[in-house]
């Protein structure tokens, strides 16, 4: 009875330990329990063989241990330790099937040091990988949160943090530049990403994220928690400037004043947290030319000329402005452009009039040369705002007929003229397409006309693959892309690239396709 009543104190301590490190680790009970039944396994398996399947069960409410020896039926036995024969399994269980499994129950084992070594290496492995996972499901649904931690080490420039139920990393390049910290500073940073990687789940921490500024700001500015203001972009240049755009949804409220707060005390907030970064705070608008002319802020603006279909913006500014404008290295601009999503060019007054110049006369001897008009009928044309001879050729002829100076005869001599010219030209442009080898299967792309063809040709680029093999961006790159004269936008690109590589998807369909059928 002694004996008894000692084994049972002992299944009883089993399960309290169980119950201890699943609440000191807040881990699942069971994922505990379960552990130890593995360790328990391969003890098992290293007193009778590992050759073995030796299986252990503890019970969840005595905590008594048992071990069992499995053996599956199946029709030809490859291994004796673990098979047996439909035969043989009908011997010990008449009604088994192969798949099915003979249950042999093991004494107990009495657990040796080595044993037991064993089975605590296991139990405190399959805790720690549970506790992993643990982290790894709190922390994955916290991306994009702001954190506090305590550094606990610095290794090789990265800064390990502790944050009480798990360990988070700032790596080096996510520091604001020449910021230190010591073991056992407090650090407040946002989480980028939680990734499983074989030593345990890594929480990456970031302090140079657009979105830790805006979160901080969230923090600071009532408004933008409730949803008053919203922060619609951000751009950074850790450590030394950034740009905030904010909107406003209540008409009764400044979104640049409730952001900067009484006396600044708010944007100071921020800035101290940041290590001083400047920021500048500018009203969002839903027009592009209005939301860049703000973002360019404290430079003033002349004129803007948008180009849609590049996504490109011509900034005028008086010649005072300009470096104001740019800003120290570029970075006014540069984090303009990063804030509004609009790739911005910026000229001085005197440079703009010199490019207008530059291209009426570009224009007007096109029309010159083209037309075989004189200089006054061409920079007349220009003047009313046609930039190619196809706008001649195809404008309404009664719109022609009413410019000032023109005629009925005027009119149609000169969209005959333009007409001529591009048949000509297109007479000409096919002839040099065929001399280039350019095949038939490329004229049939949508969105390529007969100059772009030409292009291709001069490139080398001949055959409906030769243009699938290129990326959208090397067709329009600046310095070598064969269609950088066209200023074809990067969606042009794209659909071009992908009309190419249609042919490459067309087996995919085609099973599809007689499905349907």
């Amino acid at each position: 009875m002694a004996l008894e009543a000692t084994d049972q104190i002992h299944r009883l301590e089993l399960l309290q330990v169980a119950d201890a490190v699943a609440r000191d680790k807040n881990i699942d009970r069971e994922e505990v329990v379960v552990a130890m039944e593995q360790a328990i396994q391969k003890a098992g398996r290293s007193k009778y063989g590992h050759e073995h399947d030796i299986r252990a069960l503890i019970d969840r409410k005595t905590g008594e241990i048992k071990l069992y020896r499995y053996r599956e039926a199946v029709e030809t036995v490859e291994n004796e330790a673990t098979q047996l024969t439909l035969d043989q399994a009908r011997r010990f269980d008449p009604a088994i099937e192969v798949g099915g499994f003979v249950v042999d129950p093991l004494p107990p084992i009495d657990f040796g040091r080595v044993a037991a070594q064993t089975a605590k290496q296991v139990i405190v492995q399959k805790v720690r990988e549970a506790e992993r996972q643990r982290q790894y499901l709190e922390f994955r649904d916290r991306v994009g949160e702001i954190v506090h931690g305590l550094v606990k080490r610095i290794e090789f420039g990265n800064v390990l943090v502790d944050m009480g139920r798990a360990e988070a990393i700032v790596r080096r390049e996510d520091l604001i530049p020449r910021e230190t910290f010591r073991q056992g500073d407090r650090v407040r940073a946002y989480i980028e990403d939680v990734r499983e990687e074989v030593r345990g789940p890594q929480i990456f921490l970031s302090r140079t994220h657009p979105q830790f500024m805006a979160k901080l700001f969230a923090q600071e500015v009532p408004e933008i928690y409730d949803g008053i203001i919203e922060i619609k972009a951000v751009a950074r240049d850790p450590g030394s400037r950034a740009k905030i755009a904010v909107q406003s949804h209540d008409s009764g409220i400044d979104p640049v004043g409730a952001c900067v707060g009484m006396r600044g005390s708010r944007v100071q907030a921020v800035v101290g947290e940041l290590q001083g970064e400047k920021i500048d705070i500018i009203p969002w608008s839903s027009d592009p030319a209005t939301f860049v002319v703000n973002a360019l802020a404290p430079a003033e603006v002349t004129k803007v000329v948008l180009d849609e279909e590049s996504h490109r913006i011509d900034v005028i500014v008086p010649d005072e402005q300009l470096s104001l404008a740019i800003g120290r290295r570029g970075q006014n601009v540069r984090l303009a452009s990063q804030l509004t999503g609009w790739e911005i060019d910026i000229m001085t007054e005197a440079e703009e009039s010199e490019q207008r110049t530059t291209e009426i006369k570009e224009r007007s001897q096109v029309f010159i040369e083209a037309l075989d008009v004189d200089d006054v009928i061409a920079h007349l044309l220009v003047s009313e705002g046609f930039a190619t001879v196809e706008d001649v050729a195809f404008i309404a002829h009664e719109d022609m007929a009413g410019i000032e100076g023109f005629d009925e005869a005027i009119a149609s001599e000169l969209q005959e003229r333009a007409k001529r010219f591009i048949d000509e030209r297109e007479t000409l442009r096919l002839a040099r397409r065929q001399e280039l080898g350019v095949t038939e299967e490329l004229v049939e792309i949508p969105g390529l006309d007969s100059a772009m063809l030409v292009a291709l040709g001069e490139a080398g680029i001949k055959t409906r693959d030769d243009l699938a093999d290129l990326a959208s961006d090397e067709l329009i790159d600046r310095q070598q892309g064969p269609l950088r004269a066209f200023n074809l936008s990067l969606d042009d690109a794209n659909a071009i690239i992908m009309a190419a590589r249609a042919h490459w998807f067309a087996g995919d369909e085609q099973p599809a396709a007689e499905t349907v059928a």
